[in-house]
């Protein structure tokens, strides 16, 4: 596994809410984790579970609608991000953490060559000539992989496949050698030979630069290929975390299990449906009173509907909020004693 003991990214605690006249709505419920130096952490879960707001939170572009608790803290090289000013954010987005967005097309501005738009950040943060940001610019072209860069610095965003798009977003958010990297669906929008394309060109840029990558993403085949470590989120709150190799293999949580089994088979199928997790998310607005999973798992007991369980450590690196994981461990004390 990549990645050093010291955390470039710790968040603690997070609670994001959003008042509304028919009571509050919080899409991100206390959660904690942190991202390593050089290490490629991935954040999974279907539409709604949080995943989005969680990245939006570091970078200090969710809506205004949005608050947070007081015990909220975005701890990014030891400051909280969330207490700093609009004038302080603006020098670290950008310059020391950078993000790449869904949708290339919507993020890109289409009235400017790509060239300008790749060396504005370059400009603003490094203080230098477009002259000066325009060779870095190339450099940075070549790194992503885009052909004959020189005569593609004036072409405008709907001059380009969505695969180069997604290139140029990348470079852009790479132009002054962020410490974290946040990529939210990267390769989406993209058909499959272009993803495998640009995870592999995140992979090698993550090489270059031991640079730290959070991934939100829904397809675990992302995951598989890119992640050192994965965080599982149902309803706001992480369900399950773990090095990629270990979940992968023993899936803990009945939500991570649902997940992969989900997953289509290439060899070796005899089922003639795919497997679906029943049920469907609950109304943000009237969560259950226990567990959030409760009402679509098919290990529920009474426990689980009236109390939620804790994310508690079920091994190294790994923790889980299940009432089943904690039940057990119990028994394994009880037969051990």
């Amino acid at each position: 596994m990549r990645g050093h003991n010291e955390p470039v990214l710790e968040v603690k605690n997070l609670c994001s809410y959003i008042p509304t006249s028919r009571g509050v709505i919080r899409p991100v419920n206390n959660i904690s984790f942190s991202i390593g130096a050089g290490e490629i952490v991935a954040l999974v879960g279907e539409s709604g579970s949080g995943k989005s707001v969680t990245a939006l939170s570091v970078m200090g572009l969710n809506s205004p609608s949005i608050k947070y608790e007081k015990e909220s803290i975005i701890s990014f090289k030891g400051a909280n991000l969330l207490k700093m000013k609009k004038r302080q954010m603006k020098k670290i987005r950008g310059n020391e953490i950078s993000m790449i967005f869904q949708d290339p097309m919507s993020s890109l501005n289409p009235l400017h060559p790509i060239g300008k738009q790749i060396a504005e950040p370059i400009q603003l943060h490094q203080g230098v000539s477009y002259k000066k940001a325009k060779k870095i610019v190339l450099q940075l072209l070549e790194k992503v992989g885009i052909p004959d860069p020189e005569n593609r610095l004036n072409d405008y965003p709907h001059q380009l496949s969505g695969g180069m798009r997604q290139r140029i977003m990348i470079a852009m958010a790479l132009a002054c050698n962020p410490s974290l990297l946040i990529a939210d669906e990267p390769t989406t929008a993209l058909d499959v030979t272009i993803q495998a394309q640009i995870l592999n060109v995140m992979k090698e840029l993550q090489k270059d630069t031991d640079i730290s990558i959070l991934i939100i993403t829904h397809d675990l085949g992302v995951v598989a290929e890119m992640a050192d470590r994965v965080l599982v989120m149902y309803c706001g709150e992480i369900v399950e975390e773990g090095d990629v190799y270990s979940l992968f293999q023993n899936p803990q949580h009945p939500y991570t299990k649902g997940l992969l089994a989900s997953v289509p088979k290439l060899r070796g199928a005899s089922e003639k449906h795919l497997h679906t997790i029943p049920g469907t998310v609950p109304n943000p607005l009237e969560l259950p009173k226990g567990c959030n999973f409760s009402s679509r798992c098919s290990f529920a007991t009474d426990k689980c509907l009236s109390d939620a369980p804790d994310l508690i450590e079920t091994g190294k690196d790994r923790r889980a909020a299940c009432w089943q994981i904690v039940d057990s461990q119990k028994e394994e004390v009880t037969v051990h004693a």
